[in-house]
């Protein structure tokens, strides 16, 4: 599969609201604005959307919004147990009140229901950028106090970057930043329980997406941090964001530095999630066995939404061949793969 790289910088969308052009980036060249969009405003989709795990437990905050429905949510659970809280704020008919970023070089906070999140960019003293992640709720009958407050540090390296059109109508993209293998440290407390993510052991993983989408969607979804020999080593894989003739978001990262991968299939092996599977590249360069050990499902049911999704976590063991041929071999990593259904 040829694949195109977005190499120049310049706007995402032209004068009438459509893709200047199609592809992948490793950094974000193309600007996003807002105001450029010409599809009717129910339509657009904004969110920023992060995620910190290690190999016990998983911490998700979101700041997003479908035009006539929005969330701040924050998301915690732990893999053995399946010990599981949710606390988030539900907006109707936000539309643009939520004021979201046009670059994932910024950050955005909010605060609604109960539920407080900022999501901040920061230079360091030395010239670094970070990203730190601030959590407050209120307590109801259900769940505890939520406190987080999570630092992560993206470095220099190279990440995926997808300028992605839909073939139901010319006016609808995803521009999607995903930024993964972040080096975590700080914590989350539920209640009185705190719970400790520190670099090495634990990543950060940010999913930046802006774009105009259709009713109805189904996607797969794939991601994983870890460091192979004291060096750091991860994996995007995806489908079904879109056309994505022109260029498929499935790449590896090692050292900081990306190698692309054409397509990779999906195994969603029997009818039950928890059921091992296998991830293969058409070209050999992703050879994954999977085994689930814990089913993340989200639903969501609200007008005429109808949104579904199973994140699976898991052990992730195989192999993985970078562009210079050199073969990495992972071994019970945990990481997760998701499938989801959306009309919206």
């Amino acid at each position: 599969m040829e694949q195109h790289r977005i190499v120049t910088p310049g706007p995402l969308l032209d004068d009438h609201g459509v893709l200047v052009q199609a592809g992948y980036a490793t950094e974000p060249l193309l600007t996003y604005q807002r105001d450029r969009i010409k599809a009717p405003p129910w339509r657009i989709k904004e969110w920023d959307f992060y995620q910190v795990s290690n190999d016990e437990c998983c911490a998700q905050f979101t700041i997003g919004h479908a035009a006539y429905a929005g969330q701040l949510a924050v998301t915690f659970f732990r893999f053995a147990d399946g010990l599981r809280f949710d606390r988030a704020a539900t907006l109707m008919l936000p539309f643009g009140s939520l004021h979201m970023p046009e670059t994932s070089a910024e950050g955005v906070t909010a605060c609604r229901g109960g539920v407080s999140l900022g999501f901040r960019v920061e230079t360091g003293a030395s010239g670094e950028t970070r990203r730190r992640l601030r959590c407050a709720t209120t307590a109801t009958k259900t769940t505890p106090v939520i406190r987080a407050d999570i630092t992560l540090t993206p470095g220099a390296g190279q990440s995926i970057v997808m300028a992605t059109p839909f073939h139901e109508y010319p006016e609808a993209f995803y521009y999607n930043h995903k930024i993964s293998g972040m080096p975590a440290s700080g914590e989350i407390r539920i209640g009185e329980d705190a719970f400790v993510f520190e670099p090495g052991s634990a990543f950060g993983l940010l999913d930046w997406g802006r774009g105009v989408w259709p009713f109805s969607t189904e996607w797969f979804w794939g991601s994983g941090s870890t460091m192979v020999d004291g060096v750091p080593f991860g994996w995007n894989i995806g489908s079904g964001f879109g056309d994505t003739s022109a260029a498929s978001e499935n790449m590896l990262f090692y050292e900081g530095v990306a190698h692309k991968l054409s397509q990779v299939s999906f195994d969603e092996g029997s009818a039950h999630p928890l059921d091992p599977k296998h991830f293969g590249s058409d070209d050999g360069r992703f050879e994954m066995d999977f085994v689930p050990v814990y089913d993340r499902v989200t639903r969501t049911k609200l007008a005429f939404i109808d949104n579904e999704c199973h994140q699976l976590f898991g052990r992730f063991t195989g192999t993985a061949v970078l562009d210079d041929g050199r073969v990495i071999r992972v071994r019970d990593v945990m990481a997760f793969a998701e499938h989801a259904v959306n009309h919206w």
